[in-house]
Parts: structure tokens; sequence; C-alpha cells
């Protein structure tokens, strides 16, 4: 049996790891259970270290924990050649490797809170060929997923 995979952005990695509550969290639980499999990029650690380390410092070692004990797979950022051929894919540029690096891997889904980047154009799922919500969009889809297996 395959298990559903599920790529974080950055806001959804930094909103499981900070909220002890809600969807993000939930799913880093199932994947620390193994019910799912997490996925991100070296770009999403790389921004994820960044705000975190801006903001609450003191916070970095939790994040490196956490994101250990969910069994989070870090895969290789995308390469130029890519990235370029798809750049039509969403208007903010620096989003373009976080679709590609999902779209390649083949996940399930793309969980992320920003709505205004991801979310609110649709065609930007179209273009990608991934399901793209929020990670509980993500979790409401897991939960179907779960329900259906024998």
């Amino acid at each position: 049996m395959t298990k559903p995979i599920i790529f974080l952005d950055s806001s959804a990695l930094i909103a499981g790891i900070v909220s002890a509550q809600g969807a993000a969290r939930v799913l880093l639980l199932l994947a620390e259970e193994e019910k799912i499999v997490l996925l991100v990029s070296e770009q999403v650690i790389a921004e994820v270290e960044r705000n975190v380390a801006r903001k609450m410092p003191r916070a970095l070692p939790l994040v490196r924990e956490m994101i250990l004990r969910a069994n989070v797979n870090i895969l290789r950022d995308p390469s130029r050649e890519e990235i370029l051929p798809r750049m039509d894919w969403i208007n903010h540029p620096a989003d373009v490797p976080i679709l590609v690096a999902a779209a390649a891997a083949r996940v399930d889904f793309l969980a992320t809170l920003n709505k205004r980047h991801f979310i609110d154009d649709a065609n930007i799922a179209q273009r990608s060929g991934l399901r793209i919500g929020t990670p509980g969009n993500a979790l409401a889809w897991v939960r179907d997923w779960l329900a259906k297996q024998p």
C-alpha cells in the first residue's frame, strides 16, 4: 500500500512546527506515525531556517528536531534548466522552484498557507498538474484517502 505524499511549502512547515494545533501540525504527526510521506525542497528548508532565525532564533533547534522526527524528506532544488521552461506556472518567480520540485516528485498534494501566490489562481494547479490547497485541505484529502484504504 502506498502512502499519501504531501509537499509542504515554508509557510505550511513553519505553521506545523510553531503551532501545537492545526492541520499543519497534524500532517507532521501523521508523518511521524508513518501514515503519510512529507516532502520539502532545500529551498523550503532554507526559507524556514532563515525566517525562524530572524523571528525566533532560539527555536531553530526545535525546527530541526521536528523535521527529523516527522521524517520529512528533503528534495534537491530543481536546476535552472528545469525551472526556466516553467516560469509561466506562477506569477511569483521565487515560488516556481517550489512548484517544479513538487511536480517532479509527483506528490499527491502541495500544502501551503500562501493563498495569494498559490491558491487564489486556480490556473497554477492546472499548469503545474498539482493538487494545491491549505494544510486543512490537504488533511481533509488525506483523511478521505485513508478512509478508503482496506
